[in-house]
C-alpha cells in the first residue's frame, strides 16, 4: 500500500461545494471557484509541475469528486 498525502475533502465544506437542482432534484456540485481548481491542478499535474502541495490539495479534491458521484448516484438512483 502506497501513502499519500492528502488535504481532507471536508476541507472544502464550507466555500467550495454547492447543490444544484436538476429535473426536481439537488445534487452536489463543486463551486465554479473550485471547479477552475480542478483543472488548473489537473493541467499542471500533465505537465509535471505540480509540488507535493498542490499534489496534496489535488487529491483531496478528486476524493470529494468521488465521494459526490456516489451521493449523486445514490439521491439519482432513489428520485
Amino acid at each position: 500500500m502506497i501513502t499519500q498525502m492528502m488535504v481532507q475533502p471536508s476541507f472544502w465544506v464550507e466555500s467550495g461545494i454547492r447543490l444544484s437542482k436538476v429535473r426536481n432534484i439537488y445534487l452536489f456540485k463543486f463551486t465554479d471557484e473550485l471547479q477552475s481548481r480542478l483543472e488548473e491542478l489537473s493541467q499542471k499535474r500533465k505537465a509535471g509541475y505540480l509540488t507535493l502541495d498542490e499534489e496534496a490539495e489535488l487529491a483531496g479534491i478528486l476524493e470529494l469528486d468521488r465521494i459526490f458521484t456516489l451521493l449523486n448516484a445514490k439521491i439519482i438512483s432513489e428520485s
